[in-house]
């Protein structure tokens, strides 16, 4: 595993762990429900991923250097998370394609998926969170 913390951007990448192990154990707890939720998100349509993993590495730099290594180290989307957090943004086809995958998605279950109207519009509106967030607020890299 690579050792994040002596990358281009140390600083960036080095935990602040809190002194207080109450506060420590709730930002682990944290981090690790975004995680769950983000890995629901792979499977479950409408559920956003990449906003998920990046609030459980603000969780973990926040509680543990090791977890918020282990979360950016991550071969599939480590490298997407560690140039986020570094201000570079993702690739282009990479949010094209995340765009493209949320509105057929979410589309798709709302519209010939889903009967319950609560759900369908529990489901539409975290759907929609989700596009917004990556449009507005994932940055394009520059590669």
């Amino acid at each position: 595993m690579e050792d994040i913390s002596t990358s281009n951007s140390p600083d960036i990448h080095k935990a602040k762990e809190s002194s207080n192990a109450l506060i420590k154990a709730l930002w682990i707890l944290l981090g690790s429900f975004f995680v769950l939720l983000a890995g629901v998100g792979v499977i479950l349509p409408g559920l956003p991923t990449t906003p998920f993993l990046i609030l459980a590495a603000a969780c973990y730099i926040r509680s543990s250097q090791k977890l918020y290594n282990w979360l950016i180290s991550n071969k599939t989307f480590g490298p997407y998370l560690k140039n986020y957090r570094e201000g570079r943004g993702i690739p282009k086809k990479a949010k094209i394609l995340a765009i493209s995958m949320i509105v057929l998605f979410v589309g798709f279950s709302v519209i010939f998926g889903i009967e319950n109207l609560n759900l369908k519009i529990t489901v539409g509106v975290l759907g929609l969170i989700g596009l917004l967030y990556v449009i507005f607020k994932v940055p394009v890299s520059k590669d």
